[in-house]
């Protein structure tokens, strides 16, 4: 068994899996545009259907121009502890890909897939840094494509908080109890060989 960050795994695996967390206790640290690049460098190299990779990352830095704008998108209680992140990413997914030979685009089917992984990647490389990454959908979508240009044809999947982790102090009183590492329901309720068990 594989144990970390007070977690435990039913079987082996890295125990990046077990650190990798979504906290929202940050501290206000601001993060280098270098890491920032690292961090979206890993997503970039995250699988997708025809090597389409139809995510989509925007963003912006505490202290920029366009922080404000992004923080406004959130919905007031994201905002209460995203505030305090360095970084503010919201993931859009192209909703149609040109297939290789292709001479016109297609729908894809797996597009928020695609940016899912994108999404796990980030998290993982962010961890890695010692960042944290929050994804959220507690904001403002239809907001977002007004605000941030998103173009006709896009699906705004998520927000992402990244931040270097604090102490759960650092939050509001309802939410510093609830701050730490969440479980799995067990392989059992989620994985099923052969199929879904007759109802």
């Amino acid at each position: 068994m594989t144990t970390a960050n007070g977690r435990t795994a039913d079987h082996p695996i890295d125990k990046l899996f077990l650190e990798r967390w979504s906290p929202r206790a940050y501290t206000g640290e601001e993060i280098s545009a270098a890491e920032l690049a690292t961090i979206f460098e890993a997503a970039r190299w995250a699988p997708s259907s025809y090597n389409s990779q139809p995510w989509r990352l925007l963003y912006a830095r505490r202290g920029t121009a366009a922080w404000d704008k992004f923080l406004g998108l959130l919905n007031p209680f994201n905002q209460s502890w995203a505030k305090q992140a360095a970084a503010l990413v919201v993931l859009v997914s192209r909703e149609t890909m040109l297939p290789p030979g292709a001479d016109k685009e297609i729908p894809s089917h797996s597009h928020s897939l695609d940016a899912g992984a994108a999404w796990a990647q980030l998290a993982l490389q962010s961890n890695l840094l010692g960042w944290d990454a929050h994804a959220m959908v507690g904001f403002d979508i239809p907001g977002a494509f007004a605000t941030l240009n998103v173009p006709v044809g896009h699906r705004v999947e998520a927000a992402i908080a990244i931040g270097r982790r604090g102490p759960a102090s650092l939050l509001p009183e309802g939410l510093a109890a609830r701050e730490k590492p969440n479980d799995r329901k067990p392989l059992s309720e989620t994985v099923f060989e052969g199929g879904f068990p007759a109802s």
